[in-house]
């Protein structure tokens, strides 16, 4: 699977919309995320944190759970977006949510904050400067799939396989 121009660019927009309404106030690391689905419609999500720590809610799960709840699931991409000017990974739970509507083809952008950089040697070689999944593409953004963030992963479809006596 693979994201136009158009939806690449959409998608980093709309990232960076969500991070400026970042319910942050504890940690003060905002993190936007934005999800295209299949139908072209994206859907933004935000971190909220609450003040007890175990009631935040990342934005990618956000942004997943306002989808679903509204009937959207089947996804063709997903931004995610920090205050850093490295790219940041959806963290395990986002990851195992993200798992369980998304394809293990979907591309996934990690975004750097100081979006876009500019274009260095490493540029689409598939090195990452983590040494981590993915490679680096236009404008600094980490380009990696749901299987690469998650490999070896327990999906729906495991529910349906025959189980022994």
């Amino acid at each position: 699977m693979s994201l136009s121009e158009a939806n690449r660019e959409a998608l980093i927009k709309a990232a960076f919309e969500a991070r400026a309404f970042s319910y942050s106030p504890y940690s003060k690391f905002r993190v936007g995320a934005a999800l295209l689905a299949a139908d072209g419609s994206i859907i933004k999500g935000a971190n909220i944190e609450n003040a007890s720590y175990g009631g935040t809610i990342c934005a990618e799960r956000t942004a997943i759970v306002k989808a679903a709840s509204e009937g959207k699931r089947s996804f063709a991409g997903l931004a995610v977006v920090t205050d850093v000017s490295s790219t940041i990974s959806p963290c395990g739970m986002c990851r195992q949510v993200l798992r369980e509507f998304c394809a293990l083809d979907m591309p996934i952008l990690l975004v750097p904050s100081d979006y876009p950089k500019p274009d260095n040697p490493d540029f689409d070689s598939g090195k990452t400067a983590s040494g981590g999944v993915g490679k680096m593409t236009k404008g600094g953004v980490k380009a990696t799939t749901m299987g690469e963030l998650l490999p070896d992963s327990f999906g729906p479809e495991h529910l349906e396989l025959p189980r022994g006596s």
